[in-house]
């Protein structure tokens, strides 16, 4: 989802500082092949490539200091239907020197990144996909993660037609970015800081729990301001460069964690085109997505329902009323489960024009309806020389209501 460029986000440069910027980034381009060439190197090494397998979905979940990041992984997780945890890539850099540049508000290497993050990307509990939490945050985490995407595709083609192919599966990736104005963001920073602190002292006083971390950016207005700057002028290029290469999620978190869910949802809707396998996909291309037959749904039932009335009005009013008749009452009596079952052997129904005016009716006024239809032999003669049993055809429609039902609050 693509979002007007922003004076606060996208300063203007001048064709100096242009020039300038295009040679930083051909070196950040060079720094990104080196780094990605000694850490998949030191991979194949020690792993071999058979245990290369990647997750089949990377969810890259980005976003300003205070965006909602950690509130709303767990939401995230389940829209996707996963079950591991993220990856927060912060909390791999635990060093004394990455904690010392965490803390003023910068950032650590790209080398130790990519190095630790890609080891831990095919543990196995990642295979069905993974959110990271923080990555990428440089032009060169960036370009790292296309060569990565590169070597995994290249890893499918060379193990497709083998024994191991299905483990080495099309990966997907999601750019999520929850975005936050700086005053919001210095707001939820310091917010944090503060409830950080009261919960540490309550540990520190009672032994109770376990201390949380304590950040430096948390406690002061300025480097909070600092932090998100750092966001804004690496973080925010990087992710955008990605917006013409992977699926792309603008998600706005300025208001509460419901507003946010919403909008997470409105993003992440169905796409199976772009996640089955390309195999697989062109097998299933002939059964639509549900979304696409019900787009004029209604308006087609509309016109049918107008055709029957213009065009069949006898056979129409007689299925309205048997509906009527037969139908409505057995729907009345059970308006508190909303399920009505409904058997029924009227010779009306094998008509299938009557039929299909059935169901259109029921469903033009909001319920559910299915009829299946059983035929049953019943015996009618028996012919004692030849042992002969002789049988009619009993058809009995099995029409299916369902709807709302009824909740009942009963008083204690």
């Amino acid at each position: 989802m693509d979002i007007p460029a922003s004076p606060n986000l996208t300063p203007p440069k001048s064709s100096a500082s242009g020039a300038a910027g295009a040679h930083h980034q051909d070196l950040e381009i060079k720094d990104a092949y080196l780094i990605f060439g000694s850490v998949w190197a030191a991979l194949e090494a020690d792993l071999g490539r058979e245990a290369l397998r990647f997750p089949k979905e990377i969810i890259l979940l980005g976003g300003a200091p205070g965006s909602g990041k950690g509130t709303n992984t767990d939401f995230i997780l389940k829209a996707r239907g996963l079950t591991c945890e993220p990856i927060v890539v912060s909390a791999l850099l635990a060093t004394p020197e990455a904690k010392r540049i965490k803390d003023s508000g910068g950032m650590v290497g790209d080398r130790e990144v990519i190095s630790l993050l890609f080891r831990r990307l095919i543990e196995p509990q990642f295979r069905d996909g993974v959110i990271l939490d923080g990555f990428p945050r440089t032009k060169v985490q960036v370009e790292c993660l296309k060569l990565l995407v590169e070597k995994i595709q290249g890893l499918r083609h060379e193990f497709y037609h083998t024994p191991l192919g299905i483990h080495f599966r099309q990966t997907t990736i999601h750019i999520m970015v929850l975005f936050v104005d700086e005053h919001t963001s210095v707001k939820r920073q310091l917010h944090r800081g503060n409830e950080v602190k009261a919960h540490n002292d309550e540990v520190r006083r009672t032994g109770i729990g376990e201390h949380m971390e304590e950040r430096a950016t948390d406690y002061d207005a300025v480097l909070a301001k600092r932090r998100y700057l750092v966001f804004k002028e690496q973080t925010w290029d990087a992710l955008q460069s990605l917006k013409e290469r992977f699926h792309y999620h603008f998600i706005n978190a300025q208001g509460d964690v419901h507003e946010v869910e919403q909008n997470i949802i409105k993003e992440l809707q169905y796409q199976s085109t772009l996640e089955l396998d390309s195999r697989t996909h062109d097998i299933l291309r002939v059964v639509p997505v549900a979304s696409e037959i019900i787009v004029h749904a209604r308006q087609e039932m509309v016109k049918r329902l107008d055709a029957y009335a213009f065009e069949q009005a006898d056979l129409f009013a007689r299925v309205v009323g048997f509906i009527d008749k037969k139908i409505v009452p057995i729907v009345i009596r059970h308006a508190i489960s909303g399920v009505a079952l409904v058997n029924t052997e009227d010779a009306i129904l094998d008509d299938p024009v009557a039929l299909a005016m059935l169901i259109d009716v029921f469903s033009e006024r909001g319920y559910h309806a299915a009829v299946d239809l059983h035929r049953i032999e019943i015996p009618e003669s028996f012919d004692l020389k030849t042992g002969h049993i002789k049988c009619r055809i009993k058809k009995v429609y099995r029409i299916q209501i369902r709807f709302s039902g009824s909740e009942i609050r009963r008083g204690n």
